[in-house]
């Protein structure tokens, strides 16, 4: 029924009422009332890329860096899994100086001390790389394309490929990773039937994991000056995505809970059924700075988890403490 761009564009012409129902249907169908947790850790904002919407852009010679030791991210790690949450998010910048005999050691170490799913999130790399740290037991792999669209694609990543950020969730998908990607909602340039085509491809792929968030800009980027992103029409996409691919595990991310006011319930309503508390240490969070006005940057690391019931319950749901694994592969 959604097998080509039209008809999911289709679907953002239908009035709020109608969308939301509909995706909050399927939603409840698919998935149940359950809101899966992933705890996270940013263990650096060390990168080589110079992405013209990101504050950890390469060109952003403003931003103190830092990288986690060792010990740092398996005692935040620990964290996570004393609080019952069955997922942990290991991202960072893309870096050719990550050692990946380092992280795989992490990977392990994690595995055979927690009862937990581990998702890692570094960008892109080598077929090589991957399959190493899928041995060493990394579970699923977020990367994020943003957009799909070539010209909006190269004019946001300098230096970087489409193709070859599609070769990396190729490879991801063939060994075995869950896989996620997700888009951007306000991009200089980008139109709904854009945003549709994302999600086509999204589809086509048999992506488990799909975050969607604003754009918000960053006063130390070449598009300070651009418009943010609009919520309603980053709630429709969620809408939509979750209609068109029914199944599929979303954040109510921390970026739409960074606007003007928090929106995570709002996103919960609209179809996502992930919430993402940050157990990154306090010196460091407000140095992992995608985007400005980050909620909760001074706040003890894996505090918001305590606030992840009152979320869920104002959106009428309950916290499913299990790893929350892909319900497409188990379908």
């Amino acid at each position: 029924m959604y097998d080509d761009v039209k008809n999911i564009e289709k679907l953002f012409s239908l009035d709020d009422k109608e969308l939301l129902a509909l995706a909050d249907e399927t939603r409840r169908k698919y998935l149940g009332d359950g809101v899966y947790l992933r705890g996270i850790i940013e263990f650096s904002n060390i990168c080589d890329k110079r992405c013209a919407y990101c504050g950890i852009s390469a060109d952003n010679t403003l931003l103190e860096r830092y990288h986690l030791s060792s010990e740092e991210i398996l005692k935040a790690a620990g964290h996570i899994a004393s609080c019952g949450i069955k997922t942990v998010v290991l991202q960072s910048g893309e870096t050719d100086s990550l050692d990946d005999d380092w992280l795989a050691r992490i990977i392990k170490e994690i595995k055979s001390s927690c009862d937990m799913a581990v998702t890692v999130s570094v960008g892109e790399k080598s077929f090589e790389t991957y399959k190493k740290w899928k041995d060493a037991g990394a579970d699923r792999y977020l990367l994020k394309i943003e957009t799909t669209d070539p010209e909006i694609y190269s004019g946001l990543h300098p230096g970087m490929s489409l193709e070859n950020r599609k070769r990396c969730l190729s490879d991801l998908k063939m060994l075995g990773y869950e896989t996620g990607s997700g888009t951007l909602v306000g991009l200089p340039g980008q139109t709904v039937r854009h945003i549709a085509a994302d999600i086509k491809y999204f589809n086509d792929n048999g992506f488990e994991m799909i975050g969607t968030g604003p754009f918000i800009p960053h006063k130390n980027t070449p598009l300070q000056d651009a418009k943010a992103g609009d919520v309603a029409l980053v709630l429709r996409t969620i809408a939509v995505t979750r209609i068109v691919m029914k199944t599929v595990n979303m954040p109510a991310t921390t970026a739409i809970g960074s606007m003007d006011r928090d929106f995570r319930d709002e996103a919960l309503k609209w179809g996502a059924n992930v919430l993402m508390p940050n157990f990154t240490p306090v010196p460091y969070k407000r140095l992992y700075e995608i985007y400005p006005g980050k909620r909760c940057i001074s706040e003890p690391a894996g505090a918001c988890a305590g606030c992840m019931e009152h979320l869920t319950e104002g959106a009428g749901r309950f916290i499913d403490w299990s790893r929350g694994g892909s319900a497409r592969n188990e379908k």
